[in-house]
């Protein structure tokens, strides 16, 4: 039984990864469920099992990519459960991990698909912010909250400052991006993360008005 379970957990997976990268390279009208399929290493038919129209498909794969991203981003705020003496420097890296991971193929193919489908899909705006942005905001909040609590940051409200952290990264990045379409290079999201840093700590530095 255990067995089986594992089994249908990870061809759903499998559907769900195959899904995304026929949506990405193709669109939702281009794309079609036995491209998914041969793409996932299943059968047409396996497919419609797991979940049952394209659409759904479309909706899964969207949270499920977001998942995944969010996961990664999570993880990137690590270090600043203990950022030692330098919080400057931590902020610098966690805020460069996070431009990495926001360039990269799949963060630009979700955000593309978003951009494409939203007047079709319009709930996957909220798919895609439950599973990545908002729960991203809340995780970075609560590490700030901590900070604040040690005397690393000033005291006030978290959620406003992971915000305007998060802002002052990812803000820039559409425009140098061109919307997800022009890679960035590593001293360019390098730039950013300093700059970022830099106004958050005027801010958000415990001496700050």
């Amino acid at each position: 039984m255990a067995v089986a379970a594992r089994g249908r957990i990870d061809k759903r997976k499998a559907i769900l990864e195959g899904a995304f990268a026929v949506f990405a390279r193709r669109g939702y009208a281009q794309a079609c469920v036995q491209e998914i399929a041969d793409e996932a290493g299943v059968a047409k038919p396996t497919v419609y099992s797991h979940l049952q129209d394209k659409a759904t498909l479309f909706r899964h794969a969207i949270g499920a990519a977001a998942e995944t991203s969010l996961r990664e981003r999570t993880a990137a705020l690590d270090p600043l459960a203990a950022p030692g003496g330098d919080l400057a420097g931590t902020l610098r890296r966690v805020g460069h991990r996070l431009l990495v991971l926001h360039a990269d193929e799949r963060s630009c193919a979700l955000r593309r698909l978003l951009y494409a489908e939203v007047t079709h899909f319009p709930e996957v705006l909220d798919i895609a912010n439950e599973s990545g942005a908002h729960r991203l905001a809340e995780s970075l909040a609560d590490r700030f909250a901590r900070l604040a609590l040690a005397g690393r940051l000033r005291a006030g409200d978290p959620a406003s400052a992971a915000e305007q952290f998060l802002a002052l990264l990812l803000g820039p990045m559409e425009a140098r991006s061109r919307m997800g379409t022009r890679p960035i290079a590593d001293d360019e999201l390098r730039a950013v993360a300093d700059a970022a840093t830099d106004t958050f700590l005027r801010a958000w530095g415990p001496g700050a008005a």
